[in-house]
């Protein structure tokens, strides 16, 4: 988490325990730390400066590793970290990884460009040419090296380090013994160059140039074993040492692993002259939502395979349904075979794989087709056996593809089905500094708590992209810091450093009141504010009491309203999910309005999933179900039950990512609530939403003509008054909004046949306005 300010005791104890190995080192919580020096203008303390010369260092350091060279920014750090700190031992380490990058970077050739005596007059004047050209470029590094080994003798004495003093030494030397015959190239080539007229030469110079370059070919031959740290011998990576390295996975590494040990085992076996009537099987399901890596994992797995021997080639030809579905009889089949034919040797990779199934598709959809080639081809004829197939797919669809399908479902054993879980949250900010990294960039603490709220803001339901999402939350921070920022006067934080600020989103804005402020605003319904206060309340502090590590309790959010209609339930419902989305409980906040009408089919089975759809879109806000009494209407089957009892089923899985708000008459609504205990027991909040009395919908419409631009008299309200009973209206606010409506048409109905209208009559209700409503009866 990060603080609201370091103290020197607080920074002494974060880099001991970096030391000592028990904290990871975090590039961003350095910036900020020395964001906090630069704020609080304490770089005339001593201890601050040694602080900052650590930190300076450390960055440095962890460039250097990760960059594997020496770039301007970390000899930049270095050169800060020692004006601070004159005996700062990292900093002078890294002092010295300089001078031996830039003493390995010297242009020394291996070979020469060739030169003859035979050569023609001007093909010698070139090569000459180019020898001078190689002399100048070496004596050019030579400069610089002087001004750069005298910093280093005094990094060597501080850091005490003979054995490293003796390794520089031994290039020095070398480096000093290149210089002579760089010289002697230098002045000969420029003396031979000028003396080539016509086929005359200098056979001394000529003479000198070739002994001088067969003694820097030789020298270079030694000086490339000085610097062993430089030498490319890097082991080929194994598709396991790949699998091992990514961010999580650790159920399918551990299936994987023990794949590969049974592969291994089964070709062994074969090796041995032991028989396997079946085989070994290659091909294999990967099942997961979008984003968890299942093109990368088939990738893999066509390299295991071909490590193993059981594949000549570690190629993956990827094709979908638009690439094997034709149009017309026959079309499928080429497309089909020509696939395996491309994949022959390596893998066939089909994404979305249930895509070739279609329910309820018609006669001339040939997905079927595909399917029925592609199992011919895994078991019989010219490629069976020379190729794998691996299907991928989202996992429920991938159940039901292969359910609906036993002959492909009996293809691929279940040792070969692997389901990629979700990431974890923590394993998406871990993805998440990868990919900045990968774009040098790092994150700062507070970049990172930012992240995490996108990250959680689009974990809505399975359709999020997990590092496919984490990938473009990033991108699009890197977008908003360029977009944005002035490169009048660039620091290099601007080119290295993603800060919280670029992770904020435009529509995170809000503009406009507070759900709290719009709700106090309502006209009457004094106990639902009350009760819709307490009820917020009470989850804001449950969820600070979680992030705090304290033990929350149960968030019941889930209610029922009850009252007639017009009474501002859905009105209600819209600021309740707004409220919600204020203090972090849903990450969407919308409402879904909804009937037994768009909830129930006409069969078994498609009203549970036509139910499944509905909740889906209102995964992250509230569910809102008007008139839900309906849903045990008699007569009309016994679908409105599959309802609830779906419902309840998706209400225990999706927990708080779901607010279900059942609205309708009390007497009813017990009912419904009585028929199903499950129900019941999640429907612990009640508001009952009062009739509006006369004096509120007066109010209402009074309300409702200054927002239009108009405004009753005193006569046409006072009219308005005597024309309402005490009690209000059965319609509540729909009659007080349809009447307000009537008074308009009615006003402008005369006011058209005036011949002149000022102002003050387009905007005015009239007493005459109301008495034509008491007339017509509205």
């Amino acid at each position: 988490m990060l603080r609201d300010r370091w103290t020197n005791e607080q920074i002494e104890m974060w880099l001991d325990r970096m030391e000592q190995g028990k904290e990871v080192f975090h590039e961003g919580k350095v910036w900020e730390i020395l964001e906090q020096f630069d704020h609080t203008n304490g770089e005339g303390d001593e201890k601050t400066k040694q602080y900052r010369s650590k930190l300076l260092a450390l960055l440095a350091h962890t460039r250097y590793k990760r960059v594997q060279k020496v770039d301007h920014l970390v000899e930049r750090w270095v050169r800060e970290a020692l004006e601070l700190d004159h005996t700062n031992a990292l900093a002078h380490q890294l002092n010295v990884e300089t001078f031996y990058e830039f003493l390995y970077r010297i242009p020394i050739p291996n070979k020469f460009p060739p030169i003859r005596e035979t050569d023609h007059g001007s093909a010698k004047k070139k090569t000459a040419y180019e020898y001078h050209k190689i002399a100048e470029t070496f004596f050019q590094y030579v400069d610089q090296y002087k001004d750069q080994w005298q910093v280093v003798k005094t990094s060597l004495t501080y850091l005490e380090d003979p054995g490293r003093l003796r390794e520089i030494e031994q290039v020095i030397r070398f480096f000093d013994h290149l210089q002579k015959p760089f010289q002697t190239i230098q002045s000969a080539t420029a003396e031979y160059a000028n003396s080539l007229t016509g086929v005359y030469y200098s056979a001394a110079q000529f003479k000198q140039i070739l002994q001088a370059t067969k003694e820097i070919e030789q020298v270079k031959e030694a000086w490339t074993e000085l610097f062993p740290s430089k030498k490319v011998v890097q082991e080929q990576e194994t598709a396991l040492d790949e699998l091992h390295r990514l961010i999580g996975l650790n159920d399918v590494k551990d299936r994987v692993k023990q794949l590969y040990k049974f592969l291994h085992y089964q070709k062994e076996r074969l090796r041995q002259g032991f028989q396997s009537k079946d085989g070994i099987n290659l091909h294999m399901i990967l099942s997961g939502n979008p984003g968890t890596g299942k093109t990368h994992l088939a990738r893999l797995m066509a390299k295991i395979y071909y490590e193993l021997g059981l594949l000549e080639r570690d190629e993956v030809y990827e094709v979908d349904r638009t690439q094997l579905v034709g149009a017309y009889v026959g079309q499928t089949e080429e497309n089909t075979n020509r696939a395996i034919e491309r994949a022959a040797g390596g893998v066939l990779f089909i994404d979305e794989a249930y895509s070739l199934k279609r329910a309820g598709a018609a006669g001339n959809d040939y997905g079927q087709t595909a399917i029925d080639t592609l199992v011919s081809a895994m078991t019989s004829g010219k490629y069976a056996g020379t190729f794998a197939v691996i299907l991928a797919g989202y996992p429920d669809e991938m159940r039901t593809f292969l359910r609906s399908n036993p002959g492909l479902r009996s293809r691929f054993p279940d040792q070969n089905q692997i389901e990629i879980e979700n990431y974890t949250i923590t394993e998406l900010l871990q993805i998440a500094e990868k990919i900045a990294t990968d774009n040098d960039y790092i994150l700062t603490s507070g970049a990172k708590q930012e992240c995490r709220k996108r990250i959680e803001k689009a974990q809505v339901d399975e359709s999020f992209g997990n590092a496919r999402a984490v990938k473009n939350i990033i991108l699009d921070a890197i977008f908003q810091k360029g977009s944005t920022m002035s490169l009048e006067h660039p620091q290099t934080e601007d080119f290295i450093l993603l800060q919280a600020g670029d992770f904020k989103e435009e529509t995170d804005q809000s503009s406009g009141q507070s759900a709290k402020n719009e709700l106090n605003q309502l006209i009457g319904l004094e106990q639902v504010k009350k009760e819709m206060t307490q009820l917020t309340s009470f989850v804001q502090i449950q969820q600070m009491r979680r992030e705090n590590g304290l033990q929350a309790l149960p968030l019941q959010v889930h209610s029922v309203f009850t009252g007639n209609p017009g009474t501002g339930k859905t009105t209600v419902a819209k600021l309740y999910a707004k409220s919600l989305k204020e203090i972090g409980l849903l990450k969407r906040g919308h409402v879904v309005i909804v009937s037994r009408a768009d909830l129930v089919a006409g069969y078994v089975g498609q009203t549970a999933q036509k139910t499944k759809e509905i909740i889906k879109d209102a995964l992250g806000g509230v569910l809102f179900i008007d008139e839900a009494y309906s849903l045990l209407a008699e007569g009309q089957g016994d679908f409105g039950k599959e309802v609830v009892n779906t419902l309840v089923q998706e209400m225990t899985e999706h927990e708080e990512n779901l607010v279900v708000v059942l609205a309708g008459y009390g007497n009813e609504m017990q009912r419904l609530l009585d028929s199903n205990p499950g129900l019941r027991s999640r429907f612990k909040k009640h508001i009952h939403f009062d009739d509006y009395s006369k004096s509120e919908l007066v109010q209402m419409i009074e309300r409702r003509a200054d927002q239009t631009g108009y405004h009753l008299t005193n006569e046409a309200r006072d009219l308005l008054k005597e024309q309402l009973t005490e009690e209000g209206h059965p319609g509540n606010g729909r009659y007080a909004m349809d009447l307000f409506d009537r008074l308009v048409q009615i006003q402008s109905l005369r006011l058209v046949g005036f011949d002149r209208v000022n102002m003050e009559q387009l905007t005015a209700i009239e007493q005459e306005d109301v008495e034509r409503l008491r007339k017509e009866g509205v």
